[in-house]
């Protein structure tokens, strides 16, 4: 992570995006899910390591709050911080836009984004039942906070 480059996604960027989504996800957000949330305005960036892409995020804006909806990590590139990195940056970008709180779901399996979460000071808020797709069914989602 010698030259980490934060910038806003393009639309140049979403054939990347959506193969680091499809390779790390059993569900991934399609390539028009990405398209929809550039088009909607939500703040989307895309980090570069070294001149690769090697995560990414979508982060909803609302009044006095935003919504983490989607924050990813590319396989080759996990397990040096980045993560917690970029959600530390999305901290930051919601304080600009006057959010007074974030807010976030993640997969009740999904321990290593939980962990991230609380280590950043993420709590449970509540629990949203079958809200994801899985193998099997449905799966809950604990939907999380941080007041900032």
């Amino acid at each position: 992570m010698a030259s980490l480059h934060f910038r806003p996604m393009r639309a140049i960027d979403l054939d990347a995006v959506s193969a680091i989504e499809t390779d790390i996800y059993t569900h991934p957000w399609t390539r028009g899910n990405f398209s929809d949330s550039l088009a909607a305005g939500h703040s989307c960036w895309v980090v570069e390591d070294d001149g690769e892409l090697a995560a990414y995020g979508v982060l909803m804006v609302g009044v006095g709050e935003t919504h983490l909806l989607n924050i990813s990590v590319a396989r080759q590139a996990r397990r040096r911080g980045l993560g917690t990195r970029l959600l530390a940056f999305f901290e930051t970008r919601s304080r600009e836009f006057g959010a007074r709180a974030m807010l976030l779901e993640v997969r009740r399996s999904n321990g290593p984004a939980r962990a991230l979460y609380e280590r950043a000071g993420f709590h449970e808020l509540a629990i949203r039942r079958g809200y994801y797709p899985a193998t099997e069914g449905r799966e809950d989602a604990i939907l999380m906070g941080k007041d900032l």
